[in-house]
């Protein structure tokens, strides 16, 4: 049910879309990204490294950057005093507090993994956990600007390994208007469901065409679900030329 909505979205996405011709190639990546020793972030989360610090927001500025950043574990309080004398922070404000976690707006002057970003013009996916001095991020974006952002992390002094890339084509549309319209009219009805209320004769009625039409409709849809779905799956395809891409670069 998950994939089949999944693939719902990406086909309103892109039969709205007039700006795609044929497919552009993407990258997925997972990075571990280990921060230089005197970075706050990598200082702090060392010396406790049970705690997690995850960055719920960020924006790099000129000269600093900002953040909202959620700290979980034992000893929050110690780990606050610490931020707050830290020279690399300029400001920061708890939000909201309890024994075991804090979230806080943070100002640094040292936010390098964000100005490596922002210089490579690579979205990156929050939230971004940190945990004894190891920063795991997820990237999209094609295979040159997947380049950039191993050459300006590198840049910065900031070492990293790659957990997982792949990259496939996206299709401008992946299943036909008539296809589209089917497999939504089967989910709203409820032919999906657990126990199904909408059967597959009751199905073709509720769209006027024939039970033999709509079984074999249902059936080609299901097929290019299934199989996009199994594609990605991680660890199912070889990543070395994309590896290669970043660790070369």
């Amino acid at each position: 049910m998950i994939a089949i909505l999944t693939v719902l979205e990406w086909g309103r996405i892109y039969s709205s879309s007039n700006s795609l011709d044929g497919y552009t190639r993407m990258a997925q990546a997972t990075l571990t990204i280990t921060m230089p020793d005197e970075l706050w972030i990598q200082q702090v989360s060392t010396a406790f490294p049970k705690a997690t610090l995850r960055v719920l927001a960020a924006v790099p500025g000129a000269d600093s950057g900002f953040a909202l950043v959620r700290i979980a574990g034992s000893d929050v309080a110690t780990i606050v005093e610490e931020l707050r004398s830290h020279p690399q922070i300029s400001d920061l404000t708890p939000l909201q507090w309890s024994d075991t976690e804090v979230t806080a707006h943070f100002e640094t002057t040292a936010s390098l993994l964000f100005f490596a970003v922002r210089d490579s013009r690579m979205p990156i996916e929050l939230p971004i956990e940190i945990v004894d001095g190891e920063a795991t991020i997820d990237v999209t974006g094609s295979r040159e600007q997947l380049a950039e952002l191993a050459g300006q992390l590198e840049d910065r002094g900031l070492t990293y390994r790659i957990e997982h890339v792949r990259e496939r084509p996206h299709e401008r549309q992946l299943l036909s208007d008539r296809q589209l319209e089917v497999v939504v009219a089967a989910v709203e009805e409820g032919y999906y469901d657990t126990p199904r209320r909408c059967s597959l004769t009751e199905l073709a009625d509720h769209l006027g065409i024939a039970k033999s039409t709509c079984s074999e409709t249902l059936h080609r849809a299901e097929e290019t679900i299934v199989k996009r779905f199994v594609d990605e799956i991680p660890g199912l395809e070889d990543p070395d030329s994309l590896e290669e891409t970043l660790t070369t670069n």
